[in-house]
């Protein structure tokens, strides 16, 4: 018999609270830092439960904490609780009512699949030999939500911590892990160039920024090509520029460019931008043009630990069958996860939520996105499982 059937059992007889409370977000997203009535709602439903809440980061975070009557470890499950800034364009009779905002990625899930863990766990808290912290964290699209929750003491006492990330392209029910670096460091770049003005047919008096804008655009790709090893990932992407105007004729005084520099090691996360700004220096001296390099740094590397990651895979392989849990590769996406797993040792995994049988195959941040909602019950039997199997460890 599996070890966990009975926690799975139990969430799947919650499913139709699991599936009301997700339509409920999805119905209300709120962006980054303006999740007020999200973290208000969370607040009372795990009010209704019996378990002791703070608010925190100004009123779009909530902490909640559930002590077991005997005395253990404390452990932590997150989920966030943020929705993108983008439209809209499903038929779905729970769509969003908040125009211009949408949970196309799956958070609206991720607190409905905690809550449900935080309502049973709390109705047996009298075998429970420990505590519980479920963190509700806003912001996790700009990087910037997690770090709040550290900064402000959200991880008090917690020695372990875990989260599911849903998976528009893996199938309905199937897990994905990895230990170590899963999910790479995540920061943003400006680069203004700045030349002299002048007349498209007398070039020889002016300085050009859009041609130094050229150069060292293509000369940054070489970073990548030929100074990181074939064996390590890593991407220097320019997603925007601007420059000029309409007319023909004007060579502009600046042009400016940005975009996203991802890696898997801390190291090599340094190494980048300092390579970046050393290609910057030589191309605009030589191109006798000046520039301004700003860098956001805003996701860690995030790094799972090898015990934690060991521990959850066998209670995902009993809660799910063998044949549904795998091994992945590293991705270049990020996650601010990664502010937690440098306090304390922690693992963060995908759940698969595509079914095609549904005509559920839109990926993540597509305004025609949605999830398999039988999926509901599995993520929250996993956050208890967890979190169970943690707190029995000695």
């Amino acid at each position: 018999m599996k070890k966990y059937e009975e926690l799975l059992q139990k969430a799947k007889a919650l499913q139709p609270k699991l599936v009301e409370w997700r339509r409920y977000f999805h119905q209300h997203p709120e962006p980054a830092f303006k999740e007020f009535n999200t973290a208000k709602k969370v607040e009372e439903v795990l009010k209704g439960f019996g378990i002791e809440t703070r608010m925190m980061a100004g009123g779009i975070a909530v902490r909640g904490f559930l002590k077991g009557y005997k005395p253990g470890k404390t452990f932590a499950l997150r989920a966030d609780i943020d929705a993108l800034p983008m439209k809209e364009e499903t038929e779905l009779p729970y769509k969003s009512q908040n125009e211009g905002v949408m949970h196309a990625c799956g958070h609206d899930a991720h607190t409905a699949m905690l809550l449900g863990a935080a309502k049973i766990l709390a109705e047996q808290k009298k075998d429970l030999a420990g505590n519980l912290a479920f963190l509700f964290q806003p912001a996790e699209e700009t990087g910037e939500g997690a770090k709040k929750i550290v900064d402000e003491g959200g991880l008090e006492g917690a020695e372990g911590i875990f989260a599911i990330h849903v998976l528009s392209t893996l199938a309905a029910g199937s897990l994905w892990y990895k230990s170590g670096p899963i999910l790479a460091a995540g920061d943003f770049f400006d680069v203004k160039i700045t030349g002299k003005g002048g007349h498209g047919g007398l070039p020889h008096l002016a300085v050009d920024p859009i041609t130094i804008a050229a150069n060292a655009i293509a000369t940054l790709q070489t970073i990548v090509s030929r100074e990181v090893d074939p064996l390590e990932s890593a991407v220097v992407s320019i997603c925007k520029m601007q420059g000029g105007s309409s007319a023909y004729n004007i060579i502009p005084d600046w042009a400016s460019f940005g975009g996203t520099i991802r890696s898997h090691s801390p190291e090599l996360r340094d190494y980048l931008p300092k390579r970046m700004k050393e290609i910057l220096d030589g191309v605009t001296t030589a191109m006798r043009g000046n520039y301004e390099f700003n860098l956001m740094q805003r996701f860690p590397v995030t790094i799972n630990d090898e015990g934690m990651t060991k521990s959850a895979v066998q209670v995902a392989k009993d809660l799910l069958g063998e044949d549904k849990v795998s091994q992945m590769k590293a991705m270049m996406g990020s996650e601010d996860f990664s502010y937690y797993l440098q306090k304390i040792p922690g693992t963060f995994v995908f759940l698969g939520v595509e079914n095609k049988e549904k005509g559920i195959t839109y990926p993540q941040h597509h305004p025609k996105y949605d999830l398999d909602e039988d999926v509901l019950p599995i993520g929250t039997a996993l956050h208890m499982a967890v979190a169970l199997e943690y707190l029995l460890q000695k």
